[in-house]
């Protein structure tokens, strides 16, 4: 542990860490997607495919590495016992800053398959990491404003066309589908601004499950619901690497994949639309509950369930 070092000498030595195992595994991880890009076949997808999720499991345990050598955490988790590598799965959390993704894959990395992120489209711009994502299959989505739809109506569902293909590639082989439904990091102003109903959350958007259910719910074994609470304030990416964080809690709930929803068209059909949406709501309202709850807890205690 080298969190007693002074935060500035903290933040030197994690962000070092940190770029230098982006900078060996991500050439590696692009030498091998060279071979799916230049021979486009399923069957080399199918032999390439194992070899760069090692590579990026591998990339993420070395992230796990310097966390835990730079970082003094108090982790209180719960619900990810018996979870399986080898299946698929929807995995659906709250989002309040990019550590929250740090937190995922260090808590689930190989204890299910990786999780593929649905990315905005400008970030494929983002240097080494970009390239990384565009080589997992990462989907990259455009998201426009309804105004700007009203203008260019042959945009309209270009993002359901490219969920719809990113989920016929993660059909062949396990994979787990990251979303976090309120398509945005959750801060004040933007609770304000949309006059969100629930306290601790922003308005779900249903639209990108409902069609990864429509294209692959019976390949997902289970949902994976997860809570993620920071007791002492969400953090940035930046306090995160000066060793700021200090506890975080974390409880995932196994549910059922909902089979009445599992064919319908959430674009077209009103009355499948809202079904949906009121599923998704009572889910977000149960976790809205939950983190409430947490929140309200005395103190966090260190889970003794698979500690990390």
């Amino acid at each position: 542990m080298l969190n007693f070092l002074p935060p500035a000498l903290v933040f030197l030595i994690a962000s070092f860490l940190m770029v230098c195992n982006a900078l060996f595994w991500v050439p590696v991880l692009l030498l091998f997607a060279s071979f799916k890009f230049v021979l486009p076949f399923k069957s080399v997808r199918l032999l390439i495919d194992p070899v760069l999720l090692f590579i990026a499991e591998t990339w993420i345990s070395g992230n796990s590495g310097w966390m835990k050598l730079t970082q003094r955490i108090t982790w209180d988790v719960q619900g990810i016992a018996g979870l399986e590598p080898h299946s698929w799965y929807l995995v659906n959390s709250n989002h309040q800053s990019w550590v929250d993704i740090l937190v995922l894959q260090h808590l689930l990395n190989r204890k299910i398959p990786l999780l593929k992120f649905f990315i905005k489209q400008q970030l494929i711009w983002v240097p080494v990491m970009g390239l990384a994502w565009w080589a997992l299959d990462f989907p990259f989505m455009r998201r426009h404003s309804e105004e700007f739809l009203k203008k260019h109506p042959e945009m309209r569902g270009r993002d359901q066309q490219t969920t719809r293909k990113a989920c016929e590639k993660f059909a062949l082989i396990p994979t787990s589908v990251m979303s976090f439904l309120e398509g945005t990091r959750f801060t004040k102003a933007k609770h304000a601004r949309q006059q969100s109903p629930y306290r601790h959350l922003l308005k779900p958007k249903a639209g990108g499950m409902a069609l990864a259910l429509n294209a692959m719910g019976d390949k997902f074994q289970a949902i994976l619901d997860v809570t993620i609470v920071y007791p002492d304030g969400a953090p940035t990416f930046t306090d995160f690497l000066l060793g700021k964080l200090k506890r975080v809690v974390v409880r995932v709930r196994m549910l059922p994949v909902p089979a009445h929803l599992l064919r319908g068209d959430y674009a077209q059909d009103p009355g499948f639309r809202e079904a949906f949406s009121h599923w998704v709501q009572q889910l977000w309202r149960d976790k809205d509950a939950q983190i409430r709850a947490l929140l309200d807890a005395p103190g966090a205690n260190v889970s003794t369930e698979n500690p990390p």
